[in-house]
This record gives C-alpha cells, structure tokens and sequence, in this order.
C-alpha cells in the first residue's frame, strides 16, 4: 500500500468514526433523543447545528438515521475530496443495501437504498452527483427511467401502486423526440440493469437503432430476447451479462463487447445443434473472459479457452438427459493448451465428454473439480478417475465432488470401484464427494488409514453407494483414520456397526461434527454403539439424519448428553463425563 492510499484510508476511518458516533441519535416524534451521552454533550458546541435539534451534522428529515456529513458552517476538508465522498457512500450503501446470498439485490432492500441516497442527493451539491450515481446504478426493467417521462410518470406510478413493477404499457404510446431526452436523462448513471420482460421496448422507437443509451453499463441481466433493441444495451464497458436465450444477440455481445470478462447463459432446454455452434462461436470471440458458465461447447471453443490466461473458473452443462449430448467426439482430438489460470471447473455432461476433457488437459492451478454425469459405467468412472489424477492438479486441488445419476447398462448389480486409491495423489484435498449410486466404493480400515494420512487437511468425507454391498469399515478402522484428520468436520460413508470392539480408554475426537453412516444389516447392541459415539466423538449430537435405523442409538445418545450434562457442576471440566448405566469401559461388543 502507498503512503497516499494509506493517508487517505485513515481520513475515511477518522470520518466514518465521527460520522457513527453520531448515527446513534434517534427522532422520536419532533425530539431528538440521544442514545449516545457523548453526542448530547458535543451538541452543546456552537459550531454544529442538526435539523429539529442539536449535533454536529444536519440530519436528512426523510432518512432519520442518516446523517449527512455536511456541517452549517464548516465542511470537513476531506468532503472535497471526491474519492473520500465516494468512499463513505459506498460504506452506506454495503450497510443499508447488501446483497441476498446468491449475490442478487432484492427489491425491498433497494428501495431502502434508493430513499436512503435520494435524500443524500438533495443534502447539497458536492453530494448530489456522486448519490445520484449510486441512486442509479441498479435498476429492475425500464420502469425507473421510463417514470422519468412527464406523460408517463403518474401511469407508471399511479394512485394506490407503490412500486412501478406491475404496470402495463399496452396501448400507451411511444415516446415522443422531445420526450427521449427525459427518458436518457439518467441512463448515463446507471451500471447494471435486470430485464425480465420486452414488454416495454416499443416504447423506445424513436431511439436510433444500434445507439447505446448505457455507455456506463457493466453488468447485462437478461431473461428474454431483446432483438432489435440489444444494441441500447452494448456498451464498451460491459464486463458481466447473463442470458437465458441463446441466438444471434448472443454474437452481438461478443463481438461489440470486448471488456467481457464475466458470461452466464441460463438456458433452460435441451440445445440444438445450431443453437451450440452459435455459442461455440460467440465463445471464441471473447478474449478476456475470466468466469464462464454455459451449455456444451464444441472443441474448437474448448481449444479457444485453453489459450485465456485471464480464465479463471468454467461451469459447463447441459440440461436434462446427458444421453441426448450434440458432442460427436472425433478420434483424432488432440490435446489442449494447459488451462493455466483456471481454478474451478464443473461439468455436467455426458460421461464420455468429461472423460475426453479431463484426459486431452491439464489444470496446473485447479482448486475446485465437480463433475456430474446422467450414465456412466464402472470402466468410464475408473477412466474418469485416473484422468483426474493426471491433470498436473496434485498439488493444487482442494474440492473434489463426482456425482452419477445411475451406472452404466453393462454393469451388474454391486459392481465394485477403488476410487480412493487413485485420490491418494491430492495431498492438499479439503472436500471429497463421491456418489456412485449403482457401483459401490470399496473402502477398507487400511485404505482408509492410508487415504487419511494423504489428506491431512481433509474436512468433507462423504461416500455414497448403493446399501446392498457389504461394509467393510470398523469403527476401530474409522477411529485410527479420525486420528490423523484433525480438521475432518463432516463424515458419511458405510460401516459395520455390528463390531463394535474399540478401545473407549482413547482420547475422544472433538473436530467431528457431521456423522452421517450407513449400515446393511440391524444395529444389535443400540447403546453400546451409542457410547461408543458419545464417548469417542463428543462433538457429534446424532448420527445420519436421513436412516430410521439409526433411531435407537439417537435416543441413547441424546439421554448420555443429558446425564452427562447434569453430572458435570459448575466449573468442574472433564474430557468424558461419566454416565449413571452406561456399557463397561474398556473393549464394548454387540454380544454383550
């Protein structure tokens, strides 16, 4: 960090302080009430005035809990600095405007934000551009702007309709020449738009064709197609879009959007043939993309990607039935570039088109792989697999999830794979999901020792087969392999709960939260099993939310816990609480 950077973070700092010192003063009715004693005592200072009261900032009457950084008689000198202004409105709109979890805005929260700056905004003037900017740069649909018509605006915003969503332009005119200019009047602000409906697009006739009314825009959401009307949308500056409709608007993008770094295409059928030639070429025309997600390419677009250093994480699908794949693989396919830069690849395809990418690339710096196929064989997991263990990721791969919706026809019932044996490479492997519905995973105590002494970071264990194979894991097996996990929160896996022979003298295991284990036949001894668990993983409430069987040695558990916590008074500690009837210490067997 430079000398100035540093200087001017401590100035926002020192500012955002002094600011929230006094974000703590409350309007209750027409008083002020002052939930902070030290705001009250500096509201005696002549030098600062509030509106309908006293404090050091004139507060927004419509936004009682924003104060507006503006003193009566003198600005703080770093309000003159735009970066400083911009810094500390950003702070107010992260607080009061943050993003849901799948990095959406919703709605509500943006109108919150929109009240928040609007009143910002009519403070004074070295605020105005600057919240004005913020108060624009999302917005739903046309409505905002198309609000901003004078002819237009109470249609749009009509008595007992708060929100502009619901309305219909059906019948309503298209703009006029001199009504544009109202309509264009904020366009320039706004940096990201949602279009979920053409709806409203014949009311923007009188636009030129093929002119960008966004010249600012850098993310595109859009859930129609936008035909002739996609070039309002073009900028230069377009960095993000997300579609859901693959045709020729699509090659649009690509070619007048050359800062593209980010593509979604949410398609929600099955893609023909044209519809992926036409992404497949629109893919190669961009040059700077840094995260994709898109339906199956051809070869031709996977050479391209291979060649972008800037491509960081890739998610390739393709909907419904893998069978129905438009990818002929060629016999003559030759090896790509190595993807040097990308870090998380997903593919849900067919299984021969996984196999073929995994086997013709290597992924030198690759942290997450997910690969989900509708049929694949034992022989073409086993393929898929060892191409796994020889994409140069060994060092790097940290997540690794494969899941198959059923085997192949050819493979019969309890078919067997080793797949641990060929993950043993992935020394730095935090997360591994396997789910191999009709092949089971054989996993034995020595290979599961063997795998937890590759992993020393594991987290995430979790094997899923089918439950007609026998389990071949103890829990003596299991707690061997537990000691050289220390960090391992989640398990899932099959294991004979009938032996029950372990020494219950050893230290317990306190990092094991998440037990999630199948079994094949009944649970002879319930509580035996029970105290193995509760005296062994202590940090784990119940066992495998899912199976019915395991009903019994939950009950036991959940009674251990309460005796234990009773038994236990205040300040005493102990590693394993002693119970009232539990099974005799030492070696615990289902016989007894």
């Amino acid at each position: 960090m430079t000398p100035e950077r540093a200087s001017f973070d401590r100035e926002v700092s020192t500012i955002l302080r002094h600011w929230m010192q006094y974000d703590m003063v409350e309007r209750v009715g027409q008083t002020i009430k002052y939930t902070n004693p030290q705001a009250k005592h500096n509201a005696t200072q002549p030098h600062m005035k509030i509106c309908g009261g006293a404090g050091p900032f004139r507060a927004v009457a419509s936004r009682p809990f924003l104060v507006s950084l503006y003193r009566s008689e003198l600005m703080h000198q770093a309000l003159l600095v735009p970066e400083v202004v911009l810094e500390i409105f950003g702070h107010v709109n992260s607080q009061i405007f943050p993003l849901s979890p799948s990095g959406e805005i919703l709605l509500a929260q943006k109108l919150v934000a929109q009240k928040s700056m609007a009143a910002l905004a009519m403070t004074c003037k070295t605020f105005h551009e600057p919240a004005m900017d913020f108060l624009w740069a999302v917005i739903y649909g046309l409505e905002p702007l198309l609000g901003c018509v004078t002819r237009l605006h109470p249609v749009i915003y009509s008595i007992g309709r708060k929100y502009p969503s619901g309305w219909s332009s059906r019948g309503v005119k298209p703009l006029y020449e001199d009504e544009a200019g109202q309509f264009l009047r904020h366009a320039v602000r706004v940096r990201s738009i949602f279009i979920k409906s053409n709806d409203h697009f014949h009311l923007l006739s009188v636009i030129p064709v093929k002119t960008c009314v966004f010249p600012r825009m850098q993310s595109l959401h859009l859930e129609t197609s936008t035909d002739r009307y996609l070039d309002l949308f073009l900028s230069p500056t377009l960095h993000r879009c997300s579609i859901s409709v693959i045709d020729s608007g699509l090659k649009r993008i690509a070619t007048h959007c050359a800062a593209l770094k980010d593509l979604f295409i949410t398609s929600f059928s099955h893609t023909t043939r044209d519809e992926r030639s036409l992404l497949s070429d629109s893919v190669c025309l961009c040059t700077q993309l840094v995260n994709l997600c898109c339906p199956e390419l051809s070869w031709e677009a996977w050479r391209h990607l291979s060649n972008l250093s800037t491509l960081l994480n890739v998610v390739v699908y393709e909907m419904h039935s893998a069978t129905l794949s438009t990818w002929s693989l060629e016999p003559d396919i030759v090896n790509l570039s190595p993807f040097l830069n990308v870090k998380s690849l997903s593919l849900s395809l067919n299984g021969g088109c996984i196999i073929a990418i995994m086997k013709h690339s290597v992924f030198p710096s690759l942290e997450t792989f997910s690969g989900n196929s509708g049929v694949m064989s034992s022989a073409e997991a086993e393929q898929l697999l060892c191409a796994l263990s020889q994409c140069k990721a060994c060092q790097t791969l940290e997540r690794i999830t494969i899941r198959l919706s059923r085997g192949g026809p050819q493979d019969f019932p309890g078919s067997s794979l080793r797949p641990i044996t060929q993950l043993l490479c992935f020394a730095q492997l935090r997360t591994l999901r396997l789910h191999f519905p009709d092949s089971s995973i054989y996993v034995d105590d020595d290979l599961l020792l063997k795998a937890a002494s590759s992993w020393p970071h594991i987290r995430t264990l979790q094997i899923e087969g089918p439950y007609h194979h026998a389990a071949t894991i103890t829990f003596r097996g299991l707690f061997a392999a537990l000691r050289q996990c220390p960090h391992l929160h989640t398990l899932q896996f099959l294991i004979d709960a009938a032996n029950t022979d372990i020494d219950l003298d050893a230290k317990p295991l306190h990092s094991l939260q998440i037990l999630d284990l199948t079994i094949t036949s009944h649970i002879a001894d319930a509580k035996a099993v029970a105290h193995i668990i509760f005296s062994m993983l202590p940090c784990v409430d119940r066992v495998s939310k899912s199976m019915q069987v395991w009903h019994e040695v939950n009950t036991y558990l959940t009674r251990f816990k309460a005796s234990a916590l009773l038994a236990i008074s205040p300040g005493v500690e102990a590693d394993r609480p002693r119970l009232e009837d539990p099974p005799q210490p030492g070696v615990a067997k289902a016989s007894e």
